[in-house]
């Protein structure tokens, strides 16, 4: 068909073109038609077949020459139809039977041009139908495509008159989207403005920020330089008012050191060559302040030293928690009024030597109701046993004056208390001598100790002579209380055992006081040994006088008879004369007595002359004794080997130098005894 070669070709291409044979039904031309031939153009008309005949003969319009050339065609193309070819118009309006007008184009020369459709059709499909048939249902699919356009605006209409409301509700809704949306608007309008506002002030307050910063540090600046020289030429009305109606507490301590610290800089600056108009105008001020303060340390202290002289107080509860809490009173009044200060501690001294003695005075009363064991001279080693014996006063019925038993162990218990007042008013046992002296000179050594610490806390601007001096001063009545306690203890006993305990007791004293760093009872403790090691050897002289007048008694031919316990009868006197003697025994237990409490001690003390004095006078009276045996000699050395074996029997478990030196010595004479 005609229309189809126009599908054939929708866009132009300078590719080779097609064949150029005409679908349409008329008779084939021999000659083509050239590239420049015009064709006229249509009248638009309502009918779908012109709308496609002008689309058309536009599309062959805008086709190029060479497009239209024959295929395989070499002629040369001219742009004149040949004369005896028909007009392809008047041949499609011949074949459609429609007339189409065509318009001259200026400067065409009479060619037709076709205005080309808005649309190419690729193919199209005639079917069964000739092209007027095609045409005509192509012009009447159209009618009904726009009546049924004209149906569906109709439906429109309809559907839109029913969604009316609907309509007009979103536009209500949007309004009102629109007006809250300008109250928005409004409102960050302002809040912009108001934000502007802010951060004016904001940059105003960073500008005086910054000038106050750089003022700031001007007068820190000027602070550093005269703060330190300002402050110690003045003192602040808070520390004036506490020294001078304040509360005696720490802050009137602070404000104490406060008041010293400017004291010492303004003599610093006096001393110097600064003349500086501000310390003259001070310095009345100070001095006035410094009487006042002198004057409320001196009536505290003063108060607290009358304090301590109140019936049963503890001045040691007053020491710790009122004085040495502020010793800083003392070293402030003994730079700035040393006379007072010197009053102020001899009132001290002379209270509290009053209240140690009176103390110790009642507590050496409570002592003395003790019921104390008293060793005399009728019990010596040497004594007579069938003679009468004087007992003490709650002596018990099964004493042994010679055997030390426990009274050892006060040397190494570990109860560090002394006998309290009440417990030994009510205390009914017995007690050696022993008990009493440690209890006295324990509680005297912890009190020294408590004084003497507080000493040197509080007078803390003493030297250590002058606290040593202070404290002696203190316990020198005390101290002659103790002495005369030992010596109503002592003077009237030959309690060797118990006297040489107490010269251990002292020595243990005297060391503890060195552990503790006390110097002050050493005189003390010194006039106790001179007082207990004389009176120890006089009683150890005692007891070898009594074996002394032992010796004397005994004959040589009655000394078995004279000397016996048991007395025995003639028959057996044979047979018991190589027994040990009784003298043998007490002496063994009163020696172990003496070696055990000397465990520690070396040999250069006054009781190692004592003891071979003593061991020397036994050996005497056994040499003596030894005759009573009989004439035969092999009896006597038998009678004597056997009174040393129960010497070193007895002895064994002692232990130290004296007590080797003892066993060695005894063994030496048995082993004399058995060549």
């Amino acid at each position: 068909m005609f229309l189809d070669r126009f599908s054939n070709h929708p866009t132009p291409s300078a590719s080779p073109a097609p064949s150029q044979r005409s679908y349409s039904p008329a008779p084939r031309r021999p000659g083509p038609l050239g590239s420049g031939l015009s064709r006229p153009s249509l009248q638009p008309r309502s009918s779908s077949l012109t709308s496609l005949v002008s689309r058309a003969n536009s599309s062959i319009g805008s086709l190029p020459g060479i497009a239209r050339l024959p295929n395989g065609s070499g002629l040369k193309q001219s742009t004149a139809a040949p004369p005896d070819v028909d007009d392809p118009f008047e041949v499609l309006e011949k074949i459609v039977g429609v007339s189409l007008q065509r318009s001259k184009e200026d400067g065409n020369d009479g060619a037709s041009t076709i205005q080309k459709p808005d649309e190419l059709l690729d193919d199209i499909d005639f079917g069964t139908l000739s092209l007027q048939d095609f045409v005509e249902s192509r012009a009447s699919n159209k009618s009904s495509i726009e009546v049924d356009g004209e149906m569906e605006d109709i439906q429109s209409v309809e559907e839109y008159e029913s969604e009316r409301d609907k309509f007009e509700d979103l536009h209500r809704s949007i309004q009102a989207c629109d007006n809250v949306l300008k109250s928005v608007e409004i409102s960050l309008a302002g809040f912009q403005k108001d934000l502007g506002i802010v951060s004016m002030e904001i940059e105003t307050l960073q500008t005086k920020s910054a000038a106050l910063n750089a003022r700031l540090e001007n007068r820190k600046k000027v602070e550093r330089l005269l703060g330190p020289a300002v402050e110690e030429v003045s003192i602040a009305p808070a520390v004036v008012q506490c020294i001078s109606i304040g509360q005696m507490d720490d802050n009137w301590l602070k404000a104490l050191a406060e008041l010293q610290k400017r004291l010492k800089a303004i003599e610093t600056k006096a001393n110097g060559s600064e003349n500086i108009k501000a310390m003259t105008d001070i310095r009345p001020l100070l001095e006035g302040l410094t009487s006042k303060a002198t004057e409320r340390i001196r009536d505290y202290l003063v108060a607290q030293i009358k304090a301590m002289r109140s019936p049963n107080i503890n001045a040691q509860i007053i020491q710790q928690q009122n004085l040495v809490r502020y010793k800083d009173l003392w070293g402030f009044l003994m730079k700035n009024n040393t006379k007072l200060s010197g009053d102020i501690g001899q009132a001290y001294i002379n209270t509290m030597r009053w209240y140690y003695l009176n103390n110790f005075t009642r507590y050496q009363e409570a002592l003395n109701r003790l019921s104390i064991i008293r060793i005399g001279q009728t019990e010596t080693i040497g004594a007579d046993s069938a003679a009468p014996r004087q007992k003490s006063p709650g002596m018990p019925a099964s004493h042994d004056a010679h055997n030390i038993g426990r009274r050892a162990d006060i040397l190494k218990t570990s109860n560090t208390t002394a006998i309290s007042s009440y417990a030994a008013e009510e205390d009914k046992n017995s007690h050696y001598i022993e008990t009493s002296f440690r209890s006295f000179n324990l509680a005297l050594i912890d009190n020294i100790s408590a004084e003497y610490s507080f000493l040197t806390g509080f007078f803390h601007t003493d030297t250590y002579a002058q606290m040593s001096r202070r404290c002696a001063s203190i316990f020198e009545p005390t101290f002659a209380l103790g002495q005369t306690l030992a010596t109503d203890l002592i003077s009237q006993s030959y309690d060797c055992i118990g006297i040489l305990l107490c010269v251990r007791l002292t020595q243990a004293f005297a060391f503890e006081l060195q552990r503790r760093k006390v110097p002050v009872a050493e005189s003390y403790l010194n006039g106790m040994n001179m007082l207990l090691w004389p009176r120890l050897q006089l009683a150890m002289d005692a007891h070898s006088e009594s074996i002394k007048q032992a010796s004397a008694t005994v004959s040589a031919r009655s000394a078995a008879s004279k000397l016996s316990f048991t007395g025995p009868s003639a028959a057996d006197q044979t047979k018991l004369s190589t027994a040990p003697h009784p003298l043998t025994q007490r002496f063994s237990q009163f020696l172990y007595g003496i070696l055990a409490v000397s465990k520690d001690a070396g040999d250069d003390e006054p009781v190692t002359n004592s003891l071979r004095r003593l061991r020397g006078e036994y050996e005497a009276f056994l040499q003596k004794a030894s005759k009573g045996a009989g004439a035969d000699q092999r009896k006597r050395d038998r009678f004597l080997s056997n009174n040393y074996a129960l010497v070193m029997t007895i002895i064994a478990d002692a232990q130290g130098k004296l007590a080797e030196e003892q066993k060695e010595h005894f063994e030496e004479l048995s082993e004399g005894l058995r060549r």
